[in-house]
C-alpha cells in the first residue's frame, strides 16, 4: 500500500495550515499515492487514439475466438461496428488485421490492455465505454460463453473494475440488447443501428423492465433516484465529453447512439410514472 504521498502531504499541509491544511495535504498526497498527481491532464493525441482503436479490434477479435471458431455473428458484430465508425479504405484495412491480431493464440491480452489503459490516463468513463463495445462481442450471440466470461474478468481486472462492478455492467449492456430488438423489432447485431427511430407506441412491460435495467435502477427505486441514474449515465456517456478524453472521432457516432438509447429509456419510464 502507497502511503508516502498521504504522510507528507498531511504533515506539510499541517505545517502550511494547520488542519484544514493538513486536510487538503492528505487528499493530495492519496491522489500521488495513486499515481494520478493532481490530474491535469493533456488533450488526447493521436497516438492515444491509435491504442484506443487498436485496442478495441484486437480484443474484439480475442474474445470472438475464445470459444474456439469465430462465428459468423462475431464476425457480423465487428463488421457492424466498422459500418456504425464508417471505416472505409485504409482505416477499415486497420481494423480488420487489429482484430485478426486479436485472434492469434499468442495475443498479448493483458499488455494491450495495460497500454490502452495508460494511454487513456485512466479515465474512467473512457474505460467503461471500451469495456461496453467489448460486450458487444461477447453477445454476438445472444449469450456470454463461459470463455468469454474469463476474458471479460481479465478486461474488467486490467482496466480496474471489480467483479461486482462487471456484473452490473454486463447487466445494463444486456438490457441494452434486448432494449434495442424489442424497440426495433430487430436483432441488435444485425446492424443498422444508428440514425432508426423508436417506436411511438407505449412501450410494453418489457420494454420497461430493459429501460430501468439500461439505467441501472429498479421499479421499486424513487422518481428522484431513477432521474439521477438518468443523468448520470448520459453524463458517462455524453460524446463531446468522451471525445475530450480521447475517445476517437470514429466511435463518436457510437456514444451517440448510446445516449439516444438512454434518452429514449428515461422518456419511456417518466411517461409510464409520470414524472414531470
Amino acid at each position: 500500500m502507497r502511503i508516502w504521498g498521504k504522510v507528507l502531504g498531511a504533515f506539510f499541509g499541517f505545517l502550511l495550515g494547520n488542519i484544514f491544511g493538513a486536510l487538503l495535504g492528505l487528499w493530495i498526497g492519496h491522489r500521488f499515492d495513486r499515481g494520478m498527481g493532481l490530474n491535469f491532464r493533456r488533450a488526447p493525441t493521436q497516438q492515444q487514439q491509435a491504442v484506443f482503436f487498436h485496442a478495441t479490434f484486437a480484443v474484439m477479435g480475442h474474445i470472438a475466438k475464445a470459444s474456439g471458431q469465430v462465428t459468423e455473428q462475431e464476425i457480423r458484430v465487428a463488421s457492424n461496428l466498422m459500418d456504425r465508425m464508417r471505416l472505409a479504405g485504409e482505416q477499415r484495412a486497420r481494423a480488420q488485421e487489429s482484430f485478426r491480431q486479436g485472434k492469434e493464440a499468442d495475443f498479448p491480452l493483458r499488455e494491450t490492455l495495460a497500454e490502452f489503459r495508460r494511454a487513456s490516463q485512466g479515465q474512467r468513463d473512457i474505460l467503461r465505454f471500451f469495456l461496453e463495445v467489448q460486450l458487444q462481442a461477447a453477445f454476438a450471440d445472444g449469450k456470454v460463453e463461459a470463455n468469454e466470461r474469463a476474458i471479460l474478468h481479465t478486461i474488467a481486472d486490467e482496466l480496474g473494475f471489480s467483479r461486482i462492478e462487471l456484473a452490473r455492467i454486463l447487466a445494463m449492456a444486456e438490457a441494452q440488447m434486448n432494449f434495442f430488438n424489442r424497440a426495433h423489432g430487430g436483432q441488435y447485431q444485425d446492424g443498422g443501428h444508428g440514425g432508426q427511430q423508436y417506436r411511438q407506441e407505449a412501450p410494453s412491460r418489457d420494454r420497461l423492465k430493459d429501460a430501468y435495467q439500461l439505467l441501472g435502477v429498479s421499479e421499486s427505486d424513487s422518481d428522484q433516484e431513477i432521474k439521477r441514474a438518468y443523468r448520470k449515465e448520459m453524463s458517462k456517456h455524453h460524446p463531446d465529453k468522451l471525445a475530450a478524453k480521447g475517445l476517437p472521432p470514429e466511435m463518436m457516432e457510437m456514444a451517440k447512439e448510446k445516449t439516444q438509447e438512454i434518452q429514449q429509456a428515461w422518456e419511456w419510464i417518466r411517461e409510464a410514472r409520470g414524472i414531470r
